[in-house]
């Protein structure tokens, strides 16, 4: 029961989220109150569900790399062996968010064509940082007695890291990704200039022809996306030490 109440807030954000995606075509008056002049109101060049799809799916490729990428590098750089290219690794993920996405796009296509995986690239090194800097705080912030108390025990650095540090760790670590993921969501609009069809198409169409309700529509689409994705990583159990 705690955890069905611990999901109404997000199920309600998502059940919102759906609802504007399938019914986007029902609020066309609404619309042609903010565009009277125009033909057309109702952004149909794509269906909205298929979309949505596509936006889930480049910023979840984006997400899962950065997270893999991310945190190895953070507790590669807190072992031992590594402990070296600490601030290395720092700053290698701070430069990857001053760089704008727009930047990084615009030297991504020529190598790598137009589509979806410029966009992927670009939503990577974006949201490497918060990841990077979270995992190191978590990692480095706990206290060293209990390392010292892990290895009286007889735990290994593999049993340590997996069963004391990571989870110790694991609510600042999954604040980083929160805040990754969040902002990618919002980010990765910017992939339709580039051929990566997602919930930027209404917004850059409507800029291009002077549309207002088209960037509304795909606003109020990567809005709810993004408080329905904050707001269940919001709603997740912190583990424990086991």
């Amino acid at each position: 029961m705690t955890e069905c109440r611990r999901l109404i807030v997000p199920l309600c954000w998502f059940s919102l989220l759906l609802a504007a995606t399938l019914g986007m075509g029902q609020l066309e008056g609404l619309f042609r109150v903010i565009e009277p002049d125009s033909r057309q109101v109702i952004y149909a060049r794509a269906d909205f569900l298929n979309l949505l799809g596509r936006h889930l799916s480049v910023v979840g490729v984006a997400a899962v790399l950065a997270i893999l990428i991310g945190v190895g590098a953070a507790i590669a750089v807190t072992r031992e062996p590594g402990r070296d290219f600490l601030p290395l690794v720092s700053q290698l993920a701070s430069m990857g968010q001053t760089f704008p996405p727009v930047a990084v796009l615009a030297l991504a296509v020529p190598v790598l064509g137009f589509g979806t995986l410029p966009i992927i690239v670009a939503l990577l090194l974006y949201g490497l940082l918060p990841i990077v800097r979270n995992t190191l705080a978590g990692i480095l912030g706990i206290d060293p007695s209990v390392r010292e108390a892990a290895r009286g025990m007889g735990m290994s650095s593999g049993q340590i890291l997996r069963q004391v540090e990571l989870p110790l760790a694991a609510p600042v670590i999954l604040a980083g990704i929160r805040t990754s993921v969040t902002i990618n969501i919002a980010t990765a609009a910017i992939g339709a200039t580039v051929g990566a069809s997602n919930l930027g198409d209404p917004i850059i169409s409507g800029i291009v022809n002077g549309n207002t309700a088209y960037v509304i529509q795909g606003a109020l689409l990567i809005g709810l996306l993004a408080l329905s994705v904050d707001s269940l990583f919001s709603r997740l159990p912190s583990p424990g030490v086991r």
